[in-house]
């Protein structure tokens, strides 16, 4: 199981990685990928979205299962990976980097200190 240390970690399994102190990329980390198993299609959020933390920002659906994905900071979606409209199955192949879903200009810098380290995760998964 792959579980970069220089990405932060929601207790719903999205992963984090803050460019520029302000701009947050969001995707599905590689636990919640093998999970659902054979992702066949994503709902992006709209650009130019608002969102709060929490909020579902976009759905994966999967041979077995559609999961939402839930939005780790407040702010507006700038970018979506127009990529996984032809090839969802890049969050299965590579869910860290091409696999990406979004990108949120944060409102609220203070939410970054919620997510969990890869360690506090590697503990969470491992009691899941």
């Amino acid at each position: 199981m792959l579980i970069p240390d220089d990405l932060k970690y929601t207790r719903e399994h999205e992963w984090v990685k803050v460019l520029d102190k302000d701009i947050a990329v969001i995707g599905v980390t590689d636990f919640a990928q093998s999970e659902l198993s054979d992702v066949v299609y994503v709902e992006l959020p709209a650009v130019n979205k608002k969102v709060n933390k929490g909020e579902e920002v976009a759905s994966v659906e999967a041979v077995k299962t559609v999961a939402s994905v839930y939005s780790p900071v407040s702010g507006e979606v700038i970018e979506v990976n127009e990529r996984l409209k032809d090839d969802p199955s890049l969050i299965n192949k590579d869910p860290y980097g091409d696999g990406w879903i979004c990108k949120i200009k944060i409102s609220n810098p203070q939410e970054l200190d919620d997510f969990l380290s890869a360690e506090q995760y590697k503990k969470l998964i491992a009691e899941e």
